[in-house]
């Protein structure tokens, strides 16, 4: 059991490796790419269990004593981290099997996808900030390849925007990296936990937080540093989009998690302040741009800015509850997200428009489709008891137990705008007459996207109604965001 941390990591890079070497066999390379997630996935749960029942697994590669070996650290946290964005890549890469022609998986369609899993899943379990910036790399090379997959003009255009910015944040990340080692001589964060508050100077550790703000926020695409989202992420296809959209921005929120709970001390200091202005901000933004567009892939971008803001405003609140409440929602928002995006490619690709004023009366020739996007449409806006209820819930009455009103005032606010949303997408798309004749190449194949959308959005229900059930899993996912002492020690082993 000792080796099962790295396990999510090895197998679907080596999966990613043998296909490498079998670029035109597409047949083979579905097989791999879904057997090695399904594969994946079931380690995955085998980690919830074994750190449920025995605390915190670490690894340390190469036989070097923490902090002076590479370490990998799966506390409950990150195994519900890994376990649900393999969930996810399993089903995404099922709907991209039946989604793109074979011409366009030949091209390491999923070599790409794959690496990108492996780099999601180190970030989530690697145990020093080095190697988290390593890790962030590996799925920012995939998300190249896979954004300028297909060759359009307009994704070219796109993914020059989101490489410089993305370069732009990678070297930002690099120098704040030196400054902290710098500071604190170690990048081990259990090391660094201890060694920070020993600082003299407490004004570099407040710089040094800063700039890991402004990198992990170009991440998550928090308000200002967001404006290279909607442009990037528009122009990629379905499968692609709803990969990026519920799993990269969501590293980047993981991070801010992990750091500012371990590593510095927010509450009441300016960073904790300067954290609730960006995710006030990054909610009323995408508040206003989930209203302001009638395109329905802009329409569900922009509602992933208000998830970050909401994650983001329980993190810096940083009490139980709240904290409770970001691990709920985010867990959430990553499954429905991808549900989200799948079902407004499907719309696209049948009705050849991504407009709603070019778009009506879909339910009438696919009502599976149209009540699957309704009830997936209720649990994004957070109806009971659907999964985005309990999560805001918490993070609601985290922020009043703080003596907050204007967050949880503007966390529910932001629930009716989300929810005005996207039943004008079910309204306008869905409801009332066919505008034209529709002739979108996935028509044939609506039956079998929906297979896979509907399985991952029964998972997605199943996580609100069975909330209680999850509640000690999440709880102890907290314990050493709470306790920092617990990661701590389970990895210098003091």
């Amino acid at each position: 059991m000792i080796n099962l941390p790295v396990f999510p990591i090895v197998i679907p890079a080596l999966a990613a490796i043998i296909m490498m070497f079998l670029p035109k066999n597409v047949r083979l390379q579905r097989g791999l790419a879904l057997g090695s997630i399904f594969v994946t996935l079931l380690v995955s749960l085998l980690l919830v269990h074994t750190v449920s029942n025995e605390g915190i697994l670490t690894l340390n590669l190469g036989n070097w004593p923490a902090p002076f070996s590479i370490t990998l650290v799966s506390d409950m946290l990150s195994a519900l981290l890994v376990t649900t964005s393999t969930l996810l890549t399993f089903f995404i890469v099922w709907f991209a099997v039946h989604y793109f022609s074979t011409a366009y998986e030949e091209n390491y369609l999923y070599v790409a996808m794959m690496f990108l899993l492996v780099g999601v899943n180190g970030a989530f379990t690697t145990g020093d900030i080095f190697n988290l910036f390593v890790f962030f790399e590996v799925f920012l090379i995939s998300s190249y390849v896979l954004i300028v997959l297909g060759g359009k003009g307009v994704q070219l255009r796109e993914s020059i925007k989101y490489l410089l910015v993305n370069v732009l944040a990678s070297a930002l990340f690099v120098m704040a990296v030196a400054y902290l080692y710098g500071a604190v001589g170690t990048l081990s964060l259990a090391d660094l936990a201890q060694k920070i508050p020993l600082v003299d100077n407490p004004n570099v550790i407040s710089v040094i937080g800063v700039l890991f703000i402004i990198v992990f926020g170009l991440k998550g695409a928090l308000v200002p540093l967001h404006y290279w989202l909607p442009g990037s992420y528009v122009v990629a296809p379905t499968p692609i989009l709803a990969l990026f959209g519920a799993l990269l921005t969501k590293v980047g929120v993981y991070s801010i998690l992990r750091t500012y709970t371990l590593l510095f001390d927010v509450n009441g200091t300016f960073l904790q302040t300067f954290l609730i202005v960006l995710a006030v901000l990054t909610i009323i933004t995408g508040m206003v741009g989930a209203i302001a567009y009638n395109d329905v892939k802009l329409i569900i971008i922009y509602n992933i800015m208000i998830a970050v803001g909401v994650i983001l405003y329980g993190i810096a609140v940083n009490t139980q509850t709240s904290l409770e409440g970001a691990l709920y929602y985010l867990i959430h928002d990553m499954m429905i997200k991808a549900v989200l995006f799948m079902l407004v490619g499907m719309m696209i690709g049948i009705t050849r428009s991504g407009q709603l004023r070019e778009m009506g009366g879909l339910i009438t020739r696919f009502p599976l489709f149209g009540w699957t996007f309704f009830i997936a449409a209720l649990s994004l806006a957070g109806i009971p008891p659907l999964s985005g209820f309990f999560g805001k819930l918490l993070i609601v009455q985290g922020g009043v137990g703080e003596g907050d009103l204007f967050g949880p005032i503007l966390v529910l606010i932001s629930s009716l705008f989300v929810l005005f949303s996207v039943i004008k997408i079910f309204l306008n798309g869905f409801w009332g007459e066919e505008r034209r004749q529709y002739d979108g190449p996935l028509i044939p194949f609506t039956n079998r996207l929906l297979v896979p959308v509907c399985l991952l959005l029964a998972v997605a229900v199943a996580y609100g109604f069975g909330a209680e059930l999850m509640h000690p899993y999440i709880t102890q996912a907290i314990e050493p965001l709470t306790q920092p002492e617990l990661y701590i020690d389970a990895v210098l082993k003091e």
